[in-house]
């Protein structure tokens, strides 16, 4: 994808301000196997950063270390994504009062892939 391109998706993104309209952009954007992926992707972060083991987090999302280890990398090298993917998972631990941090978002974010199935 060209440099131009991806700045010109990123302004059309950054302006939808709803979650409906952004989820309709993309819907239209991407196959169902790429916005699975990408759900994948989100899941696996913010379980990284709400302290799960590595392990753990390939065996509820049936996903290899690899793929981890490269969420865990992005999270490390890009601080706005790594503040962005802190304040969501923030914001749900605060949904959920008296139950353990990485339990509570675990349950919020169980909607997952197929125990099993390798992206």
């Amino acid at each position: 994808m060209s440099k131009q391109a991806l700045n010109e998706l990123a302004a059309v993104l950054a302006d939808t301000r709803e979650s409906a309209a952004m989820r309709d952009l993309l819907e239209a954007l991407l196959t169902p196997r790429e916005r699975a992926r990408l759900a994948l992707r989100w899941r696996l972060v913010c379980l990284l950063t709400a302290g799960v083991h590595q392990r753990s987090i390939a065996r509820q999302l049936g996903i290899s270390l690899c793929n981890i280890t490269r969420g865990s990398r992005e999270l490390k090298r890009r601080s706005v994504f790594r503040q962005k993917v802190s304040q969501f998972v923030s914001d749900q631990l605060k949904l959920k009062p008296g139950v353990s941090p990485p339990a509570t978002l675990c349950v919020a974010l169980r909607a997952g892939p197929r125990k099993g199935k390798k992206t």
